[in-house]
């Protein structure tokens, strides 16, 4: 049984890609290799935790030493590779830890798969998850292609852009079959709620002020992180060594737009009157460095592979409210502790 390596596989959008490789791929044996930060929770693995073809290994991808002997160990077939630091806020507030986790993290991974793969790159894959923040901001029009040039403004686009020249290089240096896609925001079930949807979920649940940024006229693609995990089953199997995919949901929505419509769901779900949720929009100093615009172009990836979005932002956003309200053990158990000790950091004096 060939055995891939997924890094990240606890948190957000690594924990929809286990779940997809464990139950759609018996032929693989799944090595979840995850830190277990803040983001990172077991609880979102809870339905394949005991399944034959999965494991879970936990460790930090910044130790190099236990990076090698794991691979030595497990002999992994690929490597899936999503752990990240990815709070644009946490990385203004300490960009080292960014560097470690997403740079020197992600060499350590490329040493390890390069030792044990040696001369046989051809009969391998390393798959790197990463972002469409490491292209910079859009003005009014375009969209980022997988042309379009590096220019990230933050610590953590910045580190995202390293990682993923890094991946290149080894494929350019030692031949290594590599693949890279980058994604806009995501959202949907098990996200952790310091992200704006599930933050602003909580919130309105609990009838606090909802954050939104500056004016709320920054824009972003939105991507049901369900669709993700699909393409990144398509691109692992399909792609080309050497290639690069975007991964967009053609849902380009302004923040204040977005969070106006989830108080309307809200509202709905929640038998309240319309209009109520929204009274809490609370307005806070803007991020430093606040890109204005993103936008993918998956054309690419519709073309070459097929694949395209399988629900529009309103459909996804309507199932990820459902699940949100469906789960609140799950909301509660990771709203507290650290969290609301970071939260209080962030947006009590803004």
């Amino acid at each position: 049984m060939k055995k891939i390596i997924i890094t990240g596989g606890a948190g957000f959008i690594g924990s929809h890609v286990v779940r997809r490789f464990v139950k759609n791929h018996p032929e693989y044996h799944i090595i979840n290799l995850d830190k277990l930060t803040y983001a990172g929770n077991l609880a979102n693995l809870k339905d394949i935790e005991n399944e034959p073809n999965y494991q879970f290994v936990k460790g930090d991808i910044v130790d190099a030493a236990f990076i090698q002997n794991l691979f030595e160990q497990e002999q992994p077939y690929a490597v899936i590779h999503l752990a990240a630091e990815s709070h644009v806020d946490r990385s203004i507030v300490n960009p080292l830890e960014f560097v470690m986790t997403n740079v020197i993290g992600t060499v350590n991974l490329l040493n390890a798969a390069r030792h044990i793969w040696k001369d046989k790159y051809n009969e391998h894959r390393f798959y790197h998850v990463s972002t469409d923040e490491v292209y910079g901001t859009l003005g009014e029009d375009g969209m980022f292609t997988e042309t379009t040039a590096y220019d990230p403004h933050s610590p953590y686009s910045a580190s995202k852009a390293s990682s993923d020249h890094f991946v290149r290089a080894y494929h350019d240096t030692y031949g290594m079959d590599v693949v890279i896609s980058n994604c806009s925001n995501n959202y949907g079930s098990f996200h952790f709620p310091e992200k704006l949807i599930p933050l602003a979920i909580h919130n309105i649940k609990q009838n606090k002020a909802v954050p939104v940024y500056g004016k709320g006229e920054n824009i972003r693609d939105w991507l049901w992180v369900e669709d993700h995990a699909r393409a990144i089953e398509l691109i692992f199997h399909e792609a080309k060594t050497g290639t690069t995919y975007n991964i967009g949901g053609h849902n380009e929505w302004k923040n204040i737009d977005l969070i106006t419509l989830l108080c309307s769901i809200l509202d709905r779900k929640l038998g309240r009157t319309e209009g109520e949720s929204a009274k809490l929009i609370t307005f806070v100093t803007d991020r430093a460095g606040h890109d204005l615009r993103y936008a993918i172009d998956a054309t690419k990836l519709k073309n070459e592979l097929g694949w395209t979005p399988s629900v529009t932002f309103e459909e996804g956003l309507e199932k990820t409210v459902d699940w949100f309200l469906q789960n609140e053990e799950w909301l509660n158990d990771v709203t507290s502790g650290n969290y609301q000790q970071y939260y209080q950091s962030q947006y009590a004096n803004r």
